[in-house]
């Protein structure tokens, strides 16, 4: 039995639809389901239980959960504008050193979420070796907390045993209880039919125009078939980068929207925020060269039409 944490969230539940695709079912979900819509993401899938996270905790280092052959664990708070440090560190980093503690004792898999965000401002580059791994400078809590984890993990040697995954800007389908959090092609799906516009940040480096600020966007059916390689791979170990490898623009993307919905381009730059301004990225573009001579990705104009059309515009936009 594999076990996903996070599985009623975006990236989990996705990937409990990748393995029920390869005919399996023997697993245990888990998460915090409380009061939000996540709930619906597990309505198709197919699982042999279901616990919430410290429920779960409990029984596994009670070894009451029977046969486990790896856990991937999704369940995070991923909200980069989160400001409970101590909630943070408790939530992401001491829940994840103890279910790594448990696989190191059991010689389980354990494949970990990372994150972009661990890169800060970029300055250093978007590699995943050892050397830019300790000098990384996270610009908000979340990135650190993520960032600490993988340091832990690397000062102990853990990374030759474990699957630590730093997703870049993932989007597609089940990601709509994330509210503020979801992608910009969720949103702007919502301000195209309000108003048939879609607004962008301002640029307020000379070097970027507005709109051209530049993420590595990658579609979360495409993450999720690299997560299941991982699972079914020994060979893998070691910190990864997980985007589509090739940076493209906030205007690249809204125009692959509109282009989806049939519509003409409409843009409005907008002001941002102050508080936001000095940990905003401008440029993340993953260091995908450990997948070489792979199968390449969907291009996100591809990606943004599935999405689109045959989730978002659809009655029921659950996968």
């Amino acid at each position: 039995m594999w076990v996903i944490t996070g599985g009623a969230g975006f990236i989990g539940s996705v990937l409990a639809w990748k393995l029920n695709d390869e005919g399996l079912d023997d697993l245990l979900i888990v998460d915090r389901l409380g009061a939000s819509d996540k709930w619906k993401n597990l309505r198709r899938r197919r699982y042999a239980d279901y616990l919430e996270a410290d429920d779960f905790l409990a029984q596994l280092t009670a070894d009451r959960l029977g046969k486990i052959d790896g856990i991937v664990h999704l369940g995070a708070c991923s909200s980069t504008t989160e400001t409970d440090a101590s909630f943070l560190v408790q939530n992401n980093y001491e829940y994840t050193k103890n279910l790594a503690l448990w696989c190191l004792v059991k010689k389980k898999r354990f494949i970990y979420a990372s994150s972009a965000a661990t890169y800060g401002d970029g300055h250093l580059g978007y590699s995943t070796g050892t050397d830019t791994t300790r000098k990384l400078i996270p610009l908000n809590m979340y990135g650190y907390s993520k960032q600490m984890f993988d340091l832990w993990a690397l000062r102990n040697g853990y990374l030759k045993q474990f699957v630590g995954v730093k997703f870049f800007n993932v989007y597609g389908p089940n990601e709509y209880h994330k509210g503020d959090m979801r992608s910009v092609i969720a949103k702007a799906c919502d301000q195209i039919r309000a108003d048939g516009k879609v607004r962008l940040f301002k640029s307020y480096r000379p070097d970027y125009k507005d709109g051209e600020q530049k993420r590595d966007f990658i579609y979360v059916k495409d993450a999720v078939a690299v997560l299941y390689e991982f699972m079914t791979k020994s060979s893998y170990h070691g910190l990864y980068n997980l985007g589509s490898g090739r940076a493209r623009t906030w205007n690249d993307l809204v125009k692959a929207i509109f282009a989806s919905l049939k519509k003409p381009s409409r843009i409005e730059y907008i002001d941002m925020p102050e508080t936001l301004r000095p940990k905003y990225q401008y440029l993340t573009e993953a260091d995908m060269s450990w997948r070489s001579g792979e199968a390449p990705f969907q291009s996100l104009e591809d990606g943004v039409k599935d999405y689109v059309q045959n989730y978002l515009s659809q009655e029921d936009p659950y996968l």
